[in-house]
């Protein structure tokens, strides 16, 4: 069975960091894609980031690029997301997912129905 735990959220003020982790077991982890989806009160869940499973392509939404990183350590079976300078419109539940898809296209991994297993996800919640 596979499973997904995410860690790492919690409050923090604006301008600050968090860096959220997400085990995965069940599965060979070094050969999937993971990638890391949002979503805040009344809005539809959204894409973040997503790194291949070779860990050489990496994907952001561009709300996020340059102020947070996507990273994997396939020994830990563990991807991270490293984000800084949190702004108030950060402030969401956040999954980590995982897909067997074998693509380099952006289209497709940033499409959350392209992922079969998820998280119970981990709030974050940024403070102005």
């Amino acid at each position: 069975q596979v499973q997904l735990v995410e860690s790492g959220g919690g409050l923090v003020q604006a301008g600050g960091s968090l860096r959220l982790s997400c085990v995965v077991s069940g599965r060979t982890f070094s050969s999937y894609t993971m990638g890391w989806f949002r979503q805040a009160p009344g809005k539809a869940r959204e894409f973040v980031a997503a790194i291949r499973w070779s860990g050489g392509s990496l994907y952001y939404a561009d709300s996020v690029k340059g102020r947070f990183t996507i990273s994997r350590d396939n020994a830990q079976n563990t991807v991270y997301l490293q984000m800084n300078s949190l702004k108030s419109e950060d402030t969401a539940v956040y999954y980590c997912a995982t897909t067997d898809r074998r693509t380099d296209s952006r289209l497709v991994l940033t499409t959350p129905r392209v992922y079969d297993y998820w998280g119970q996800g981990t709030q974050v919640t940024v403070s102005s």
